[in-house]
Formats: C-alpha cells, sequence, structure tokens
C-alpha cells in the first residue's frame, strides 16, 4: 500500500466507480451524496480526479481481478491520488490490499457513512489506511441515504443487508455479515423525497432482501416465518409504500422462493402499484444438486410456486439464476437443470459459471467441473434463456400494456425511446425525450431487435 503525504486541505474532485449488484449502486450514490455534502465535486471515473473511490464486489474470481483492475486503473489516471478500496472485495481481501502499492485506503462493508472523515483522516495522517470490522457480530444497519440518482426514472432503494444462509459455494455472508433492516421510517421518508424529485418507480433491493424485519430470528423462527410468509415484515411495508401519493410503481429485487406463500402473493395482487416480476434464485434444477449447495427448497416446492404466482397474476415475469459446473455436478445433473429451465420456461435466466470462492465449503468439495465443460453447459443455457426470452416478449404482441419511458436510443438508425412494462419487457416507440419519465399506454405491434418489442400510442392521450 502506497503512502501519500499530506496534500492541500483543498482537494476538491472525487470520482466513483461501481462494480457488481444493486446494493452497491445504491450504496455508492449515497457516498457521492456524501462528499457533495462536504464540498467536493464529483468528477467521471476516467477524468482526473484528486480521490479515487472504487466499490469493489467480489462475488466471483472474476469480480476479484476485475476490483483490482479499476483500483489499478485508478492510479494510473493520477498517480498522486488517494485510491480507495471499498465494499465486499476490500472486506474479503483486506491483507492483499493493504500491500498493494496502488491502494492508499481500504474501507470494508457497513463503514461507507465514515468515507469522508476516513479519507480526510488519512490524508491528515497517511499511516491511517484501513477502517474493516469484524462485520460478523455488527448487527446495525449502516444508515445510508441517497440525493440524486444516475438513473433518472427508476430508483433502486436498499433496505435490507447481510444474509444467514451460507449456501455452500458464497462468499456473501462472510462479507456482509448478519441480517441487518432499515428502519421502516426511513424507507418511507426515502419514498417520499424520491418521489418529490419526480421518480415513479422504486424496485426495493438488499442482500437476503426476504428477511427484511427478521434481524432478531433465530434460525428456525426464520424458517418457520420464511415458510408461513404471513404478513411478513418485507409485505408490510410493501404496504405501506404503495400509500405514497405519486409513485406508480414499487418492484422488488431477487426472493427467496419459500416467501411466495399463498397470502404473501394474493395480497401483492390486490397492490395497483406491484410490478408482477419476480426474481426467483434457483441456482440448479436438479435436487442433488441442490442439496450440497445448502438451498433450502426442493424443484418441486420451487415449482409450485412459480405456478402460485402464475395463478394470482397475468403472465407474470419469473427470472432467475443458474450455477452451472457446480463441484460434482455430473452430465446427467446438468440434464435435469436444463430439463426443469424447459419445464418452469422463465422470462429471463442468468446463467453463471461456478467461481470456487476460499473460505466457504465448496471451494473444499471433490470433482471440481473443469472449465471447458462449464462453459459448453453455460453456452447450452444461454441459448435455452434465448428462446424462452423469446417466447416470453412474443406472448404479448398485439397486447395494450403500459410502459415507463426512460432513455432515448438509436435503433436501426432510427430514434426511439425506450422503456419497460411493469413486467419489465423493454419495448420502444417512435417519439422524443418529451415522453422521459411518464408512464404511457401502448399497443405491442412486433419485434424490433430480439429484445425490444415495437409499439405504438396515441400521442392524443395525455400520459402520466
Amino acid at each position: 500500500m502506497s503512502n501519500i503525504n499530506n496534500q492541500d486541505s483543498n482537494v476538491k474532485k472525487v470520482a466513483f466507480l461501481t462494480l457488481g449488484c444493486k446494493v452497491n449502486s445504491y450504496e455508492t450514490e449515497a457516498m457521492e451524496q456524501l462528499f457533495k455534502d462536504a464540498s467536493y465535486s464529483v468528477v467521471e471515473f476516467n477524468d482526473k480526479a484528486d480521490i479515487y473511490v472504487v466499490n469493489t464486489c467480489t462475488v466471483t474470481n472474476i469480480a476479484d481481478r476485475k476490483s483490482r483492475q479499476m483500483l489499478h486503473k485508478a492510479k494510473k489516471n493520477n498517480e498522486n491520488a488517494v485510491v480507495v478500496a471499498v465494499g465486499c472485495y476490500a472486506q474479503a481481501a483486506k491483507e492483499a490490499l493493504e500491500q498493494d502499492e496502488a491502494i492508499n485506503l481500504v474501507v470494508g462493508n457497513n463503514q461507507k457513512k465514515q468515507i469522508v472523515s476516513l479519507v480526510e483522516a488519512y490524508l491528515d495522517n497517511s499511516t491511517y489506511n484501513e477502517a474493516v470490522i469484524d462485520i460478523a457480530h455488527d448487527t446495525e444497519y449502516e444508515e445510508l441515504a441517497i440525493g440524486s440518482l444516475s438513473e433518472k426514472t427508476r430508483a433502486y432503494m436498499k433496505i435490507q443487508d447481510g444474509c444467514n444462509q451460507f449456501c455452500s459455494y458464497c462468499i456473501i455472508p462472510y462479507t456482509r455479515g448478519r441480517i441487518r433492516s432499515r428502519k421502516k421510517e426511513d424507507i418511507l421518508a426515502e419514498v417520499h423525497r424520491l418521489v418529490e424529485k419526480g421518480y415513479k418507480e422504486v424496485v426495493l433491493t438488499g442482500i437476503h432482501l426476504s428477511s427484511f424485519g427478521m434481524d432478531s430470528n433465530t434460525a428456525d423462527e426464520y424458517d418457520q416465518a420464511i415458510n408461513q410468509a404471513q404478513n411478513t415484515p418485507l409485505l408490510q411495508v410493501i404496504t405501506e409504500i404503495s400509500e405514497v401519493e405519486g409513485l406508480e410503481r414499487i418492484r422488488l429485487g431477487s426472493l427467496e422462493p419459500r416467501i411466495i406463500t399463498d397470502e404473501f402473493v394474493k395480497t401483492l395482487s390486490k397492490n395497483k402499484k406491484f410490478c408482477p416480476h419476480f426474481h426467483l434464485s434457483l441456482q440448479s434444477g436438479c435436487d442433488t444438486t441442490l442439496k450440497r449447495m445448502n438451498r433450502k427448497y426442493d424443484t418441486t416446492m420451487y415449482y409450485e410456486k412459480c405456478e402460485l404466482l402464475r395463478e394470482y397474476f397475468n403472465k407474470p415475469a419469473i427470472t432467475t439464476d443458474v450455477i452451472v459446473g457446480f463441484p460434482g455436478e455430473t452430465e446427467e445433473e446438468f440434464e435435469v437443470t436444463r430439463e426443469f429451465l424447459k419445464k418452469v420456461k422463465f422470462a429471463q435466466t442468468h446463467i453463471f459459471k461456478y467461481s470456487k470462492r476460499q473460505g466457504t465449503k465448496a471451494a473444499a468439495m471433490e470433482d471440481q467441473v473443469d472449465e471447458s465443460i462449464k462453459h459448453k453447459r453455460s453456452e447450452v443455457l444461454i441459448t435455452l434463456d434465448k428462446e424462452n426470452n423469446h417466447t416470453y416478449y412474443q406472448s404479448f404482441i398485439g397486447e395494450e400494456d403500459t410502459v415507463l419511458f426512460e432513455e432515448v436510443v438509436t435503433i436501426k438508425d432510427k430514434t426511439y425511446v425506450v422503456g419497460h412494462t411493469k413486467r419489465y419487457v423493454k419495448v420502444a416507440v417512435e417519439g422524443d425525450d418529451t415522453l422521459i419519465n411518464k408512464i404511457v399506454s401502448v399497443k405491442i405491434l412486433d419485434f424490433i431487435t430480439d429484445d425490444v418489442l415495437y409499439a405504438c400510442y396515441d400521442a392524443a392521450v395525455s400520459p402520466l
């Protein structure tokens, strides 16, 4: 780790780069606001800055490598800058980063709220070069708030942190700590602020969103609560958010499949602001693989949850994640997964090749799968995903729907305005930027590209 001599007290320029999930994105937006409040000027990452903050990710080996690359890129941008490693990779690899000459300060999770004071303490005394706590014993939610967002129409809101699940492949419980939930009054206050700024949609996110409000539960109490899902804290906060006047849409991040109960889904189906877009993490469609992964459900239960969603919602968008090449995954197990994906017919599937994370149980398992086999299996499922996604999109052709428009793009040398339906189907219409951040009724006509549908709308009808 390099040292920077005490610099001019008028350091003003700070640049940010975010890697990883939407929770990281939210936290970066909040850190930007903290620097702005302290009279720093936020500039682009590729610009010359006095301070670079890289919010890192460690979910895979590729994420680790990307984090290191971006930290080194920051130092190349300005060799005299203070380079700060923040987040999950900083939490997991503190010792290695402290030895890296390109990095000046290492800040772990649940320390981001102090980012400005930590940077200024470093500038005053460059021997103060790390702030990483033992997050496994931290029980307090770190309250961060956003003042403005890079996205102009849809606001991602972090309401939960930490995970108690300890899936055998996952490093995140070790880098994010135990379940910690945001106070309901802070959530509602932020929703009101966002609506006042013109946002029409909020997306509730967390490391394990289904655990919201269950911080003090024992493992057995949590299992009982999540399996019943009767008026869970998450359901309660969704209901209260929906009462905020001016908010048009509520969307959820990734959910635990077990939270999908009759009561949970029935309540959501009656909420006119709720978006029927459910990301239910699967990871494998083979029960023996799921057991090795330490997932808390089997494929029979998972399929029942999907059918329950389809019972209450018309064509809900059910999306998921799948890991290929998990230790011990045989060709037969992979084929079981492939057949299960065909059966469920997901709107979209994110495919990940298993990445060994040191410190997890899966890293020590026998029968690690060769990278070439992982690649082959990934390609098979990517092809299947394209087929399923096309079928799902095609089912909306000829129908009317509402779209929240977000940006102007050029497709095939023609200008369109693009947005998403409540089911997160991407739709384009001919128009201009006056449609941005408006919800418009459209009629979907056809595909314009493989992943965008073309629609028309009545310009004489005033949009929301």
